[in-house]
């Protein structure tokens, strides 16, 4: 459990698949804080640092399933700065793709790693929140979050 609801991590022996806010609390994946595996041990304990504001960065193996284009997306987007945020309108023009903004968001909701790869740092042009797969009340306190731990530091 997680001050924002309960998390699920998916790994296979080797990479963590997906972490995904639970919709319900039954599920097949492991609920953060249930263990299964030592890859699951490791986004678990990451996971609870970050929520303490211990951890701005995750070093986990990753192995997100999408096409080469949703790859490229969710590596950008794991160079948004903690505590900070960037517009769909930046991470396509960082991406060197400026017009692609509505690809890049598509992509950004398409990403199976919620808060490890930190598309909730990503907000609309005008600096409103945009969509998120875990609510926009989540995103917004994502963003909180980072914000009071990078001033504590």
């Amino acid at each position: 459990m997680t001050p924002l609801g309960l998390l699920h991590v998916e790994a296979s022996d080797s990479a963590v698949l997906a972490v995904r806010f639970a919709l319900s609390s039954s599920s097949t994946s492991s609920a953060l804080g249930a263990s299964t595996s030592p890859i699951t041990d490791l986004a678990i304990t990451q996971l609870e640092a970050y929520f303490a504001g211990q951890r701005q960065r995750f070093e986990l193996p990753l192995a997100p399933v999408g096409t080469d284009f949703q790859q490229r997306v969710w590596r950008e987007l794991q160079t948004i700065p903690y505590g900070e945020t960037w517009s769909y309108q930046a991470q396509a023009q960082a991406m060197s793709q400026p017009s692609a903004v509505r690809a890049v968001a598509a992509a950004n909701r398409a990403n199976p790693l919620a808060i490890v790869i930190p598309c909730h740092r990503v907000v609309g042009k005008d600096g409103t929140l945009r969509g998120y797969a875990g609510g926009l009340d989540r995103k917004q306190a994502l963003i909180e979050l980072e914000t009071m731990h990078r001033s504590l530091q």
